[in-house]
Order: structure tokens, then C-alpha cells, then sequence
């Protein structure tokens, strides 16, 4: 026995050198000066199952980050425990032992009885070797890479020598023996703590492998041959007297149309690809809040809902979740992403596709919905933009109902049918410095039509590789727990299980859509560009000083500190001079010297792209404009008068930008505060008055313009519907007429600026007007009482009258 370990110990150490070499641990979570381990007590590690690659990957690791040593024995009074210890395996096997397997603890719970003060803490470790969220790969990664079958020695070390650049390490929270340890005796403990453990090793697994993924012809075959699609096909056989054989292969195309090919292979060398992508087209990707994400993992199927900014949200996502050690998610992509080339690589990164609309064709409708309620009823994390298409005004768009009515009814049927009710939504902010659409954008907006994708068009955007398109920031927005949600807004969600479109359901989804769409606008993410985008916007002429820019955009970072827009909303890092700098280089604005002082400008070109980055946060500053735009023509004002000045619009305006429908009284009178903290307000008894001093005036305007172009827009389209009598417009007429003015009045303006007559937006302000009650349709036609003439009369008070004189003339009132 001594010369067998003399000769052991040598090689055991040649191996862990050897291991050291080659090894490269891509993740390790969390960091393992955060385990917060107690000196005072020993530390045992366990592993989820024997394995000498990954115990002597934990010896060194431990070793180079100064953690308690996992190699050779803890001494605990007279007993001497293994530093490192697996849970035995659990096999199947035709010949069932004499004596089963025991968790390795029997002997420190003992210890622990015997000595009262004493206590162990146990440390488990994940070791990944590469990750196989599917069964269709080459067969090198099929045989090396981990999945959820346990992994013999021959085929570990295959692992070592294929996947040693690309292994992560998760550490668990410490656990105390002494919390399991009770009056019932040790060997309950010792079942208890395998028990935790082997939960603990579970989870971890399915948050960073997934759900075990199965073919994906069987899993199209399921589809078709599913009771839901099974009586569509009859339904429509009897309807379009066609045979049932006929439509059965019609769905079967379908479902091969729509379904992903999720591939390890191909995750590893997106992986790779995106990598070089992103280190060529941006300097960095910021990611916040995905600590919250990770524990929902755990035990929650996750559907990832995002803002669509650009088609590079579509890989952006998926990438950081897979750097960041979680699955990444299936996709759902519009039909038009599956061209050639392009198409079969998404599909084999996790996209599934899906068509704009199906309403006219049930079976496709039910063949998709099928598919999606197997891919969530699995615990398949999923992805969709709720907006739909990307927004090409840089706003959040108003969500579509599809996706999410299809999520809720598919969650209903397997809470119903398995008792399973852990689905969390996702809420993702996703902020760039410069988008690679921005060309095709104003393009749009102008009236231009959109072009169709090919890859064409895609080598065209390659050429664009070489220009500075800065950072890009994802934050992960609050979760929402769907069956918790649902309790408190539809209580008898879980009524009437056999109705498949419940009555509560018309009402919820679009109330869902608002509550993510809020959450993702609660995450923005504040960056240079966009930050001067809105000080340059609020312009006259698009030109400024270089020191009143610094200035206020010190102004709105302090605000956005003091009264946050936004829940999880982020700063960017640096100085204001610093982020003039780095917009100067996006050549976003010009610098112009001058002997008097830099000025800075926008050229009009310019200027267009900069308002659809001032788009994406103006929400973040909603308050702060609408206080500060009350003051352009009130010289002095109470709280109580602010409120009923702007309290009319707020609801609206709130709609419109996403925000949190409550009270305003209450942020107003903290926003008024943190305005007299930065001198651009003084307090004169119970009021609130503009400053003497003209540099804080002139900051002051400067934030109140940045809602001008929200508040002209509404007071426009009240000057439309007041000018007739109630009854004489309908929707499409109000909302042409008003973006006909609007165009007009721009023209008149000198301003140039394609969204400010954007006709979704009045659209929008119709719909917002409807809801909260202002007005109302009949007969296809709008309706409105003395209450909304008065308070229009009462916000005229906001605008100054040389443009109520302009209104006027442009409606003809």
C-alpha cells in the first residue's frame, strides 16, 4: 500500500500540471473572493460525482485564488475528512447491492454530535467541460462535451483533451453541517445533506446545459401528432372537404418551416464568431443585473423579452448568456431572416421562425402554437421582441398581443396539467452607442420603403466594420413571475381549465404587454451619445457651447441620481468632457473652434440620427422636461398649480413613453426639490420660481425642451379634434389630418425632423386619448365632452404664443 501511494503521488501531480497547461476556465461563478468562507471552521469541497479531472482542476484552483486547500485531509478532532468529496453515483443495475451507496457525511455529522461548538462547511462545485444543450453534434463534441448522462473515464478524458479551453466552474454557497443536524439523529442529516446537494448539482445543470433536448424530427413529429393540431386537421378537412392526409403533411411543413436545429457546434463557433464581431465593430459590451437571472434559472422556465433596436439584438442576447454560463434561448425570427446561408446558421443557433401574421390559416396558427407550448412546457428558455419589428424611431414600440397570448395560454395548460407554474419573463434594455442601421433608418422615417433582406445586403453591412460604433449596454430589467402576476391580476386564472381562450384572457394580455414594456424602459441604459443627443436636440439651431453642454449634461446625470427615471436605468462611466469626446469620435457631432470658446454642432443629417437615441431614454427625463417646460411661461408656480397644469397630459404622456401610470403629485414634488438642490429653481414660501441668474435659466429651458416635441404633438392633435363638432372625425382621420399638420408645421418651423410627424405616434396619442377616457367611438366615430375642451384650454398655458399663433394658422382655427 505505501509503495503503491509512493508511486501515485508523483504521477497524481505530473497529471495536475499537466491539467494546469492545458486548462482554461472561461467562467468562474461567483468569484471566489465572494464565498465569504469562515476561517474558523473546516472547509470540505463536493463535487457532483467522482472524477479525478475535476478534483485536481479544483486542487489548483483552489490554490491560485488563496482558498482554503482542496487536496489531502481536514482534521476534525481525531478524525481526518477528505478536503474534496463526490456524491456516490447513482446507477442503475440488474443486481441490486447488498449495502447502498451513503453520502460521504456520516462521519462529520458524528464529529458534530459528539463536539457542540463545532461546526463543517461544505462548498459544491459544478465542473463543466464544455456544454451540449442538444444530441445532434459532430461526434467528437457529442462524445466529449458534458450533457446530463454521466460521463465514464475514457469518454472524461476525451473531454479534458477536446473542451480544456472552454470549462466553467460554479461554486454553490457554503452550507453549514450544523444547521442539518437535529435531535433525530445523524444518519437523517447525512440523507438530508445529499438530498440538498443533489438538488443543488440538478439546477446548476439545468440552468447551464438546459432542458435535455430531444431530436428534433421527434419532437416535429409530436408536434403533428398532437391532439391540438390533430383537431385542427379534422376541423379543416370537414370545413375545405380536402383529405386529412393531405393537411397532415401541409403541417408537417409547416412545423419543419418553423422549428430551430439548436447544434452545440454551431453555439461554439457563433460563440467564437461573435466574439471577433464584437471586438471589431464595438469597444465593449456592458452587462448589468444578470445576477438576478441566474438564480431564476435555477428553477424557472424564462422567456427573454427585449426591446428590437437593431437586428443585432437577435445574437447579441444569446451571446452574453453563454458567456455568462446560461443556456442560451430559442429565438423567435421573423421568416425574413431565413434566406440563405444567413437562415440555416440562426436555425442551428436556436432561432425557430414565424411568419408575420397567420391569422387566415389555423393550422399553421396551431402548429405553432403547439410547437412554442412544447419548447416552454420542456423548460426551454425562449426569447421574442414584443414589439415586433425593430422600432425605427428609436421609441418603445407599443407591444403585440401574438406571442404573449400564446404564452399564457400555453403556461395555463401546464399548470393545469402538471401543477408547473415557474415561468419568469425577462425584461432586456439593450443601448447602443451607434446602431448599424442608422442609414436605413432615416431612410424610413422619410417615407422610404423598407428593403428586403438578403445576404446581399448583409455583405453590405460588413462593409461597415471599419467605422466606431462604441459600446453597447445590456440590463437585465426586474423579472416578472408570470403565476404571481396572474394571482394578484386575474385571481381565477386556474377557473374553468377546459376553456383553451378564457374570457380574462383579451383584457390581460395587453395589460402584460404594458407591465414589460414599463420594465424593459425601467432599465435604459444612459450613454454618451444619447445623453448629448438630448442637450443637442433641445437647441434651437443645433449648436451649442462646449461648456454648457459639459454643464448640463452634469445636470441631467446628477438628476437621473437624485430622482431616477428608472428602476435598474445605468450611467455611463467617465466624465461629461469625456462623453463629448467619445460622440465627437462616433461622428455624431462636429466641434468647431472658436476664439470665445468650442462650439459644438449638428449637421442635419446628424441631428436625425441623434433624435432616435434621444428617443430611447427621453423617458428616463419625462418629469424633469414637463416641470421645466411649465416654467417657460410661469415665472412662478405652487406644486398644487404644477400638478393641475400638467396632470391632464401625464396619463398619456405615460402611455405614450411607458411609464408608470401613478400619482404625479409626489414625483413632481421630488423633482422640483432636486431641481432647487442644482440652483435651477428657488423657493419663494410655498412656491416654486424660475432663477435670476441667466445660465441656470438658460439650463432650465434647455430641459424643458426636451418634451416639447411630445407636448406640440398632443396640443396639435386636440387643435384638430376640437376644431369640429364631436362626431365628425374617425380614427384614421384624426390621426392623418394631425400628421398632415404636423408635417406642415415642421416645414414652416425649419424643422427637419421625420419623427416629430411620425403617424404611428398620433395613432398612439388617439388610442391613449381612448383609454384614458378623454374621448371615446361610436358608429367608427370619436366623441368628446366639455372636460376635454377645458383642459385644453388649460394647457395652453404651457406653450408660448407665437406657437399658438403658428397652431392656429397650421389647423386653421
Amino acid at each position: 500500500m505505501a509503495l503503491a501511494r509512493a508511486l501515485l503521488t508523483p504521477l497524481r501531480a505530473a497529471l495536475k500540471r499537466l491539467l494546469g497547461a492545458w486548462v482554461d476556465i472561461r467562467l468562474i461563478e461567483p468569484a471566489p473572493e465572494a464565498l465569504a468562507l469562515d476561517p474558523a471552521h473546516p472547509t470540505l469541497y463536493v463535487l457532483a460525482h467522482p472524477a479525478l479531472s475535476d478534483t485536481l482542476l479544483l486542487e489548483r484552483l483552489c490554490q491560485r485564488h488563496g482558498l482554503p486547500s482542496a487536496q489531502g485531509k481536514r482534521r476534525c478532532g481525531s478524525l481526518a475528512l477528505p478536503a474534496c468529496l463526490a456524491l456516490p453515483p447513482r446507477r442503475r443495475r440488474l443486481v441490486r447491492r447488498r449495502a447502498p451507496h451513503r453520502a460521504p457525511f456520516h462521519q462529520a455529522f458524528t464529529y458534530l454530535a459528539e463536539q457542540p461548538d463545532a461546526d463543517i462547511q461544505l462548498v459544491p462545485v459544478s465542473v463543466f467541460w464544455g456544454r451540449a444543450p442538444g444530441k445532434r453534434f459532430g461526434v467528437w463534441h457529442l462524445l466529449a462535451a458534458d450533457s446530463w448522462q454521466l460521463t465514464g473515464r475514457m469518454r472524461r478524458l476525451l473531454s479534458v483533451v477536446v473542451n480544456g479551453k472552454r470549462v466553467e466552474v460554479r461554486f454553490g454557497a457554503p452550507l453549514r453541517l450544523r444547521d442539518l443536524l437535529d435531535e433525530r439523529g445523524t444518519e437523517l442529516a447525512n440523507r438530508k445533506a445529499a438530498r440538498l446537494l443533489r438538488v443543488h448539482f440538478r439546477r446548476m445543470r439545468s440552468r447551464a446545459l438546459g432542458p435535455d433536448l430531444s431530436h428534433r424530427r421527434t419532437l416535429i413529429e409530436g408536434v403533428v401528432r398532437s391532439p391540438e393540431v390533430r383537431r385542427t386537421i379534422e376541423a379543416q378537412a370537414a370545413a375545405e372537404n380536402r383529405s386529412p392526409q393531405r393537411l397532415e403533411r401541409r403541417a408537417l411543413g409547416y412545423a419543419q418551416e418553423i422549428a430551430s436545429n439548436m447544434a452545440y457546434p454551431v453555439l461554439r463557433f457563433m460563440d467564437g464568431l461573435l466574439r471577433r464581431l464584437w471586438n471589431r465593430l464595438y469597444d465593449g459590451v456592458d452587462v448589468r443585473g444578470l445576477a438576478r437571472v441566474k438564480t431564476l434559472a435555477e428553477d424557472h422556465t424564462l422567456v427573454y423579452v427585449p426591446c428590437h433596436r437593431s437586428h443585432i439584438d437577435y445574437l447579441l442576447l444569446s451571446y452574453v448568456l453563454y458567456r455568462e454560463g446560461l443556456m442560451p434561448p430559442h429565438v423567435a425570427a421573423g421568416r425574413n431572416l431565413d434566406m440563405p446561408l444567413i437562415g440555416p446558421l440562426l436555425r442551428r443557433g436556436g432561432a425557430f421562425f414565424m411568419r408575420r401574421s397567420f391569422r387566415d390559416d389555423p393550422l399553421y396558427a396551431s402548429v405553432f402554437t403547439e410547437y412554442l407550448h412544447r419548447l416552454l412546457a420542456r423548460g426551454h428558455p425562449l426569447e421574442y421582441f414584443i414589439e415586433g419589428g425593430r422600432s425605427r424611431s428609436g421609441r418603445m414600440l407599443a407591444p403585440r398581443h401574438g406571442m404573449l397570448s400564446m404564452t399564457l395560454r400555453s403556461f395555463r395548460r401546464s399548470a393545469a396539467g402538471a401543477g408547473t407554474e415557474r415561468l419568469a419573463f425577462v425584461p432586456v434594455y439593450i443601448g447602443y452607442e451607434r446602431i448599424i442601421e442608422n442609414a436605413s433608418y432615416q431612410r424610413e422615417l422619410r417615407g422610404g420603403k423598407k428593403r428586403k433582406e438578403t445576404p446581399l445586403a448583409l455583405l453590405r453591412v460588413l462593409g461597415q466594420l471599419r467605422q466606431p460604433f462604441g459600446r453597447v449596454a445590456v440590463n437585465i430589467g426586474e423579472p416578472l413571475r408570470l403565476a404571481e402576476y396572474l394571482d394578484t391580476r386575474v385571481p381565477r386564472w386556474r377557473d374553468d381549465e377546459t376553456e383553451p381562450r378564457p374570457d380574462w384572457l383579451d383584457d390581460t394580455v395587453p395589460h402584460l404587454g404594458g407591465e414589460l414594456a414599463r420594465r424593459i424602459n425601467a432599465a435604459a441604459a444612459l450613454n454618451p451619445v444619447n445623453l448629448v443627443a438630448l442637450v443637442m436636440l433641445a437647441t434651437p439651431h443645433h449648436a451649442i457651447e462646449a461648456g454648457l453642454m459639459t454643464r448640463q449634461l452634469a445636470l441631467l446625470a446628477a438628476l437621473q441620481r437624485q430622482c431616477p427615471g428608472g428602476e435598474h436605468a445605468s450611467l455611463p462611466d467617465g466624465e461629461p468632457a469625456d462623453w463629448v469626446e467619445q460622440v465627437i469620435a462616433l461622428n455624431m457631432i462636429e466641434r468647431r473652434p472658436h476664439p470665445l470658446g468650442d462650439i459644438l454642432v449638428a449637421s442635419a443629417e446628424q441631428a436625425g440620427l441623434l433624435a432616435w437615441y434621444r428617443n430611447n431614454v427621453l423617458h428616463l427625463f419625462a418629469v424633469a422636461g414637463l416641470a421645466a417646460f411649465a416654467f417657460h411661461h410661469q415665472p412662478r408656480l405652487t406644486l398644487g398649480e404644477l400638478h393641475d397644469l400638467l396632470a391632464p397630459a401625464w396619463p398619456i404622456l405615460a402611455r405614450e413613453l411607458f411609464l408608470p401610470e401613478a400619482e404625479l403629485r409626489a414625483p413632481l414634488a421630488a423633482m422640483l426639490t432636486a431641481l432647487a438642490r442644482q440652483g435651477l429653481l428657488s423657493v419663494d414660501g410655498d412656491a416654486w420660481q424660475r432663477p435670476a441668474e441667466l445660465e441656470a435659466g438658460e439650463q432650465l429651458r434647455l430641459l424643458g425642451r426636451q418634451m416639447q416635441p411630445s407636448l406640440e404633438r398632443g396640443y396639435l392633435l386636440l387643435s384638430v379634434l376640437l376644431e369640429r363638432p364631436p362626431g365628425s372625425l374617425g380614427r384614421d382621420d384624426l390621426t392623418r389630418q394631425s400628421q398632415q399638420m404636423a408635417e406642415r408645421l415642421a416645414l414652416l418651423s425649419g424643422l427637419d425632423a421625420p419623427e416629430f410627424f411620425d403617424p404611428q405616434l398620433f395613432a398612439n396619442l388617439v388610442e391613449s386619448l381612448v383609454v384614458t377616457g378623454w374621448i371615446w367611438e361610436a358608429q367608427e366615430r370619436l366623441w368628446f365632452d366639455e372636460r376635454l375642451e377645458q383642459a385644453a384650454q388649460r394647457s395652453r398655458a404651457l406653450f408660448d404664443p407665437a406657437l399658438r399663433h403658428r397652431l392656429q394658422l397650421v389647423t386653421g382655427g
